[in-house]
């Protein structure tokens, strides 16, 4: 199947997959219902770059000559959308499965990074230290790599004449099962769609599909190691305070720092402990790779970072910083916050829209357990209501009952608010936050809360 139409093309990972597909010569289209919005635009430029024509999602394009021969789609999208509609028989391809037919097009030494956090930042963390050291990789990613980003190019995606291919393997809907990969990293795991039993059997299975090595965390090897079989090379990595594998050394306003068991010390690109974990990582694939280590660990401090991973928005009239990042689970968005204390001074006020119901519902437990432990009295934490992008067909639960609950169970209740839109939030930051205060603004899948961000600035 050589032409392609995407439902829902303009999504972080499905327009990765389409400017691949028309890097293999394929016929591709598409179409979004957020083709037209402004936030969308380096998206949607950066298709229309490689001649894959945007069309509205309302069926419009099975009235064109000649027909696709597989329609694109993912789990967001819902059974009754127009363009499946309209499509009549011709053939569903789900996301997943396109990309297991790219990973045989391609026919490269793959990749895989996946892991209930962090997998979009270490995908482009691996591909640029890659392309920093010659290797030329293609890069299929579900983030947007700011090294790769050009005005023909979103960032998620890099074309390549080297011998490795880097991809994202997504695991929230257990579609990483549909493909294998040479080499895999299983970074954590947590608690975003499944429980941890569930979640440690999709990785096992996952496992068993990778031919020549992986690297693993320790928490993820404890739970998934009677799955690991017996002929698979792995290396673990393990990450708690005791240990001395990793030393993490907070920047408190300079460069953070990492030091490694071996004595070899390493200048981060970024501050949080999750960003020595990532160096980490990326440095041990590379070794299992045989790269030369020494101009590995000159290359990870380089590192220039992903689109709405710790990026700095300006700061308010106040003097407050403004933070833009993607965190939507538990352990995002305390990673997130814990790199956010580090550049503040004061009080954090921390912003998060839930980037769908489903998802609200099942962290909303482990979201205030996490987030209460970590944020001082005077600091607040701010709900807004869940972006819905389809996908499912209840609308529950909603930020205000969530919230609710939170200041019932919380020691200190006023740390939780909830506002009914951004305009109202927004007033509320810019009259509360002073200039040692810090602003983060948090969630997924809406490129529009940058611009939100932004917006509060001065």
């Amino acid at each position: 199947m050589k032409d392609l139409h995407f439902i829902g093309i303009g999504g972080i990972g499905m327009s990765a997959l389409a400017a691949a597909a028309a890097d293999c010569k394929w016929t591709v289209s598409g179409s979004d219902r957020g083709a037209d919005k402004s936030e969308n635009a380096a998206i949607f430029n950066a298709l229309k770059s490689r001649n894959i024509k945007i069309y509205p999602q309302n069926g419009s394009r099975f009235d064109v000559s000649p027909l696709p021969e597989a329609l694109v789609y993912s789990t967001a999208i819902e059974n009754d959308n127009p363009d499946f509609l309209a499509a009549g028989e011709i053939p569903r391809l789900h996301r997943s499965e396109l990309l297991r037919i790219l990973l045989d097009e391609f026919n490269r030494i793959s990749i895989a990074v996946t892991g209930s956090c962090g997998k979009s930042t270490v995908t482009c963390y691996l591909a640029e230290t890659l392309t920093r050291l010659g290797a030329d990789p293609v890069m299929i990613s579900g983030a947007l790599a700011k090294h790769f980003r050009t005005p023909q190019n979103a960032g998620n995606y890099r074309g390549g004449n080297g011998k490795y291919l880097v991809f994202e393997a997504d695991e929230s809907d257990k579609s990483l099962l549909k493909y294998g990969a040479d080499y895999a990293l299983i970074l954590n795991i947590g608690t975003d769609h499944y429980d941890k039993d569930e979640l440690a059997r999709v990785f096992g299975e996952f496992l068993a599909r990778i031919r020549k090595g992986a690297v693993l965390s320790g928490e993820v090897y404890q739970a998934v190691k009677k799955y690991i079989p017996a002929d698979l090379p792995i290396r673990v990595l393990d990450f708690l305070p005791q240990d001395t594998l990793v030393k993490y050394i907070p920047g408190n306003g300079s460069p953070a720092a990492a030091y490694f068991g071996d004595g070899r010390k390493l200048q981060l690109p970024a501050p949080g402990r999750h960003m020595a974990e990532n160096a980490l990582f990326v440095r041990a694939l590379l070794s299992m790779l045989d790269f030369d280590d020494r101009q590995v660990m000159t290359t990870l401090p380089d590192f220039d970072g992903v689109w709405r991973r710790n990026d700095f928005a300006g700061n308010t009239a106040a003097g407050a910083q403004v933070f833009d990042d993607y965190a939507h689970n538990p352990e995002k968005i305390v990673s997130c916050l814990a790199g956010m204390r580090e550049r503040c001074r004061g009080r954090i006020f921390a912003l998060f829209q839930p980037h769908g119901y489903g998802p609200f519902g099942f962290m909303r437990d482990a979201l205030f357990e996490a987030v209460d432990a970590f944020l001082k009295p005077d600091d607040r934490f701010i709900l807004l209501e869940p972006f819905y992008a389809g996908g499912t067909s209840s609308f529950s639960p909603h930020a205000d009952e969530v919230c609710a609950g939170y200041r019932k169970s919380a020691a200190v209740p006023e740390k939780y608010l909830c506002f009914a839109n951004r305009k109202s939030a927004g007033e509320f930051l810019i009259s509360h936050a002073g200039k040692d205060d810090l602003i983060v603004i948090m969630g997924a899948r809406d490129n529009s809360l940058s611009d939100f961000a932004r917006s509060l600035t001065r």
